[in-house]
């Protein structure tokens, strides 16, 4: 079963340290990323099986440098929830 991943941090910088730490410590694929308020808060979405996902959203919580705002583990997203991932992809070019 897909299931998303997303951690929010304060700053660009702190969010591609957790980004790659999530890509190396569990089997997930990087989707798209959120900035908001001139890149100060970050979200990175990622993808995986339930058990990647969450392994690799709580390994980033553990060795994150910065605050960590929120996280969440998004177990079998809705279609909808889908069509709004897809939306930021595209808005960044992001397409896999």
């Amino acid at each position: 079963m897909k299931s998303l991943g997303l951690i929010e941090l304060p700053n660009l910088a702190d969010a591609v340290e957790a980004l790659d730490v999530m890509l190396k410590t569990a089997d997930v694929k990087f989707l798209t990323w959120e900035k908001k308020l001139g890149g100060r808060l970050v979200t990175i979405i990622v993808q995986g099986e339930v058990s990647a996902v969450t392994e690799a959203v709580e390994s980033a919580k553990r060795s994150a440098k910065g605050n960590i705002v929120a996280s969440a583990v998004i177990a079998n997203p809705h279609e909808e929830t889908m069509k709004l991932v897809d939306q930021s992809a595209k808005k960044y070019n992001f397409e896999f």
